[in-house]
């Protein structure tokens, strides 16, 4: 039994997000896989162990949340998506997963550790996120997570703002905010909730997206579904062309699109 209070489930968002958006698990299985694909890293990481308990945050459709279990350890996906937890019951019927808001929720029981893979950046208020991942760890626990940092996606940020504004929507470029931090900042962030950074990393980490030349608006579809929203339907597709126009010099070689992503690693401890 999961033990645990003030859990909310009205939104459809990843990681537990204050950032309000749908997703299409599908696209995100079949176009996107390189998400959590590059998350086993972080798994050899966070090294879990036999009978410990480990909270994925932000667990998606469950790739990551399954592989944690494979170990051993007792694992619990959070996600605020229903629509991903929906994929990751049909892909792990036996997980357990909770629909539920990281900055509106408490476990009664803590964990070994937390565990949280390309999620954070959605969560807008990263004040609230810390002081959950610190309130659900033991002492000694440890939390180890990856996600966008400072930098991460400037220059296809750039290109699609671009775009937004040939078709009309100069405001646009303000819309479906991310959270990117730099390791100083998150890292004070954390030391100001009792978690002792023991190692912090930002780094380039330049994608290929799959789907060929369709690559780049594929990940556009998945990730700015928001912003597509809020236009008219009669200008995506002049838009999906006028993103390409722009970004193509600078992130599509050899017939291949690329995001220029740029990651935050931490590894954390949480005091006595």
């Amino acid at each position: 039994m999961i033990a645990l209070s003030a859990v909310t489930n009205s939104s459809e968002t990843p990681g537990c997000s204050s950032v309000p958006k749908t997703w299409d698990a599908s696209l995100y299985d079949s176009k996107h896989a390189f998400v959590w694909r590059y998350g086993a890293e972080l798994i050899e990481l966070l090294a879990p162990q036999r009978g410990e308990r480990i909270l994925d945050l932000g667990c998606g459709t469950g790739h990551l949340t399954h592989r944690l279990a494979e170990s051993g350890a007792r694992v619990i996906g959070l996600d605020r998506s229903l629509a991903m937890l929906a994929e990751a019951r049909k892909n792990y019927p036996d997980m357990q997963l909770v629909a539920a808001d990281a900055t509106r929720m408490a476990f009664a029981q803590p964990f070994d550790a937390v565990f949280s893979n390309a999620a954070l950046h959605w969560i807008l208020d990263a004040e609230r996120a810390v002081e959950f991942i610190a309130s659900c760890l033991r002492p000694g626990g440890r939390f180890v997570a990856e996600f966008g940092g400072k930098g991460n996606l400037r220059t296809l940020q750039d290109g699609f703002g671009e775009a937004l504004a040939a078709v009309g929507y100069p405001e646009g470029r303000h819309w479906n905010p991310r959270y990117f931090p730099s390791i100083a900042e998150y890292s004070g962030l954390l030391e100001r909730h009792g978690l002792a950074v023991r190692s912090a990393w930002l780094f380039d980490r330049l994608t290929p997206l799959e789907g060929g030349d369709e690559g780049m608006r594929n990940w556009i579809r998945q990730f700015e579904s928001d912003r597509l929203e809020r236009i008219t339907p009669d200008k995506v597709s002049v838009l999906l062309e006028e993103a390409e126009k722009w970004l193509r010099p600078h992130l599509f070689r050899n017939g291949q699109w690329f995001a220029d992503y740029v990651r935050l690693r931490v590894v954390a401890i949480r005091g006595s």
